[in-house]
């Protein structure tokens, strides 16, 4: 099964997961960035990966998903927020979303990952009581996605996207 794997990556998060899917596929996929992939003719499985920005795929993945046809396409994602909260579903969905009608959607992955420092300090200046400006909370959920993706983050990848494969084999055996 010929794999294509795309990744738009601003501080490195989903590039780590785009690797450790890429470890799944072996040498009958290939890695590449947003900006230089290719449409994914030829490819039985398109898996694209981006990170989370305002509550969707970022721009670039956007317009990568959006130019799909008739493909089986895996998508993985990393966020600042909680991998279980509801904005990681509703993120996910909305990118989903994106997809033209002629595509199958044969699976999901979602981790945490660190938030871009830049945006942090946008979110300090903030007024108080703003949805993002930094609190105690937010700031501790930063934190801890400073520390993601980890290895269990990217062992979790790898079993999901070993999964699909295994699914898609079947399909194509």
């Amino acid at each position: 099964m010929k794999t294509l794997i795309v990744y738009s990556s601003l501080t490195g998060n989903t590039r780590q997961v785009a690797e450790a899917v890429h470890e799944v596929f072996g040498l009958a996929a290939d890695l590449f960035p947003v900006e230089q992939a290719p449409t994914g003719e030829g490819y039985d499985l398109v898996a694209v990966g981006f990170w989370v920005d305002r509550g969707t795929a970022d721009k670039k993945a956007q317009e990568y998903l959006a130019g799909l046809r008739n493909k089986q396409v895996a998508l993985f994602a990393t966020l600042g927020a909680y991998p279980d909260s509801e904005h990681a579903a509703q993120s996910m969905n909305n990118a989903a979303a994106l997809l033209d009608e002629s595509n199958q959607l044969t699976g999901t992955f979602i981790c945490q990952g660190k938030v871009d420092p830049r945006l942090i300090e946008q979110f300090k200046k903030l007024p108080e009581g703003h949805p993002h400006g930094l609190n105690a909370e937010r700031l501790a959920r930063h934190q801890e996605a400073a520390k993601h993706p980890d290895s269990v983050d990217l062992a979790k990848a790898k079993a999901v996207f070993s999964e699909i494969k295994g699914k898609l084999q079947g399909i194509t055996v």
